[in-house]
């Protein structure tokens, strides 16, 4: 009797398996980001109108020029850099957080998908989200005002490299938070006043030597002001220092981020 020959198995590559995860990863929050678009894209678009006709129009009529700019252009890099930032931040620690708290974060635990891989992929959804919401903002910002972009690569290295930093930071809320009120703590307490003191609605020359020395110690300010001169030329920070920090910053957290991931912190409590 003769025997039949049985077919070679077909070897498994881990670079494939590790492609098709970040990328599900990636697709899934996408869908999850346009299912609930008036929840995740909305809000941002509404909040850029109130700001444009109330500090832009009515206080900004007022305010005069700043840094030799109409006060609503000047202020229009620093408001879709301020969207960028809530939102990247919001995406990955609400999305994360909610794995955790749906308990399906254990399918991926379980997967053939290395920590790191992981993590890219959470942040890779942040950066979706905070890319979409920027372009929608930056067409509110083109009703109220004239923007020049001055240097194209300064302008998508900032928002890349901010984003990701915002999504990396999410990230680590999410391992940390217990429950969503401390999902939200960081957002509130302190995203939102490092924002607003981020030299969104004004330059850190106007103010005196002991608040400006402050305001160099808040590392918002050097990402609204490297997106900032990408539009318009002018910075109040070094732009080279800037994206030294944002790279360096984007570096740590997401090492760190895997290196928790890795040790079970916040997952296996």
């Amino acid at each position: 009797m003769s025997s039949v020959a049985q077919p070679a198995a077909v070897p498994i590559r881990l670079s494939v398996v590790r492609w098709v995860g970040f990328r599900t990863i990636v697709i899934r929050e996408y869908g999850r980001i346009i299912r609930i678009w008036g929840q995740t894209i909305v809000p941002s678009v509404v909040t850029a109108v109130l700001y444009f006709a109330i500090f832009g129009s009515l206080i900004g009529r007022r305010v005069g020029s700043m840094g030799g700019f109409d006060y609503k252009q000047y202020i229009a890099p620093g408001l879709i850099m301020m969207s960028v930032i809530t939102n990247s931040y919001g995406n990955v620690v609400a999305s994360f957080f909610g794995a955790k708290f749906g308990k399906h974060v254990e399918e991926l635990l379980v997967s053939p998908l290395p920590n790191w891989v992981i993590v890219g992929g959470y942040a890779a959804g942040g950066l979706v989200r905070g890319l979409l919401v920027g372009a929608a903002v930056t067409v509110v910002s083109l009703v109220f005002t004239h923007l020049h972009v001055h240097h194209l690569l300064v302008v998508l290295m900032a928002l890349l490299l901010t984003s990701l930093t915002f999504a990396l930071a999410g990230f680590l809320n999410a391992l940390f938070a217990k429950n969503f009120d401390q999902v939200n703590w960081i957002p509130a307490f302190v995203l939102t006043q490092l924002t607003y003191f981020g030299g969104v609605f004004y330059s850190v020359s106007l103010l005196p030597p002991w608040a400006r020395s402050l305001s160099y110690a808040n590392p918002i300010l050097y990402m609204v002001n490297a997106f900032r001169f990408g539009f318009l030329g002018v910075s109040d920070v070094d732009v080279g220092g800037a994206f030294a920090l944002m790279a360096a910053a984007a570096l740590v957290l997401y090492v760190l981020a895997v290196g928790l991931m890795n040790r079970g912190t916040g997952i296996r409590e």
